[in-house]
């Protein structure tokens, strides 16, 4: 199978440069390809503007989302973001390794998405019409692949708990497992997740490996987490949870599918549902 690792940081002897290693070297010797795109390494530009299109008005007002759409559609986006494209098209598995700075991903990482991520390829995608909202949420470009975020975070495991100070970590990583991944179709696995990173001692670090190496073993095979399609019949035509759904459930938490729900309209093979 094929897995894109996205790395985004600064230090190659980090921590996060140790498992993004381990991870390449695990997954080769199961028999995967993997290519990594090590955004630091490569110089990312991290900044959505003008300068991603080949081609533009001078003088006139940059939209972005429209630009976007009309580079995607005429080949002329830049070279670094069509070549990030292809690889999210060749991967069936994509992993996102980073360190939680400031809450979220560093700049970086957001500047991947915010230029890779673009109009008619992750987003704007199907048809818009009647009670559909396009292909997103459980459908789309991505749809088929898995993406699982592997994290290291500074703060204890107790701070990012319901009733911690920080909030629970799967609120926090909300926006980038359903909001990113899951938006363009791509199925979630639950994050791996080193706490206390920066006091790791060198002792610790094979029990660490061992865990991951375990959660490399099951990318395509532990179930993701099981976020609603859009698509799938739990919406109403505003996109607003339908009465009954997600009872016992609060926050984002309402999104996911629980036990004994009523299940989700299938995929076609094109990844709509039947009308």
């Amino acid at each position: 199978m094929n897995v894109l690792i996205v790395h985004a940081h600064p230090e190659p002897r980090s921590l996060n440069g140790a498992l993004k290693d381990l991870a390449v070297q695990h997954l080769t010797a199961l028999g995967h390809t993997v290519q990594v795109s090590d955004l630091y390494a490569m110089g990312w530009k991290a900044s959505a503007d003008g300068a991603d299109f080949l081609t533009s008005n001078a003088g006139e007002r940059l939209f972005y989302e429209r630009a976007s759409k009309a580079a995607f559609t005429n080949g002329t986006q830049t070279a670094d973001i069509s070549a990030e494209q292809q690889k999210l098209l060749w991967a069936q598995a994509v992993i996102l390794q980073f360190p939680l700075w400031w809450f979220s991903m560093p700049a970086i990482l957001k500047g991947w998405i915010d230029r890779v991520f673009a109009f008619g390829f992750a987003y704007g995608v199907g048809v818009h019409e009647g009670e559909r909202w396009g292909d997103r949420y459980g459908e789309g470009t991505l749809t088929g692949r898995r993406a699982m975020l592997s994290i290291t975070i500074g703060g204890r495991a107790p701070h990012y708990t319901d009733r911690g100070v920080n909030g629970a970590l799967e609120d926090l990583l909300f926006p980038i497992e359903h909001g990113v991944l899951f938006y363009p179709g791509m199925d979630v696995l639950p994050s791996f997740t080193v706490y206390q990173s920066d006091r790791m001692k060198e002792e610790q670090w094979p029990a660490v490996a061992e865990a991951f190496k375990a959660r490399l073993d099951g990318l395509f095979t532990d179930a993701p987490i099981p976020f609603r399609r859009q698509n799938g019949g739990h919406y109403d035509t505003q996109q607003v949870l339908k009465p009954g759904l997600g009872d016992g459930a609060s926050g984002t938490r309402i999104h996911r599918v629980r036990e004994g729900e009523p299940e989700q309209r299938p995929l076609t093979p094109w990844g709509g549902t039947p009308a």
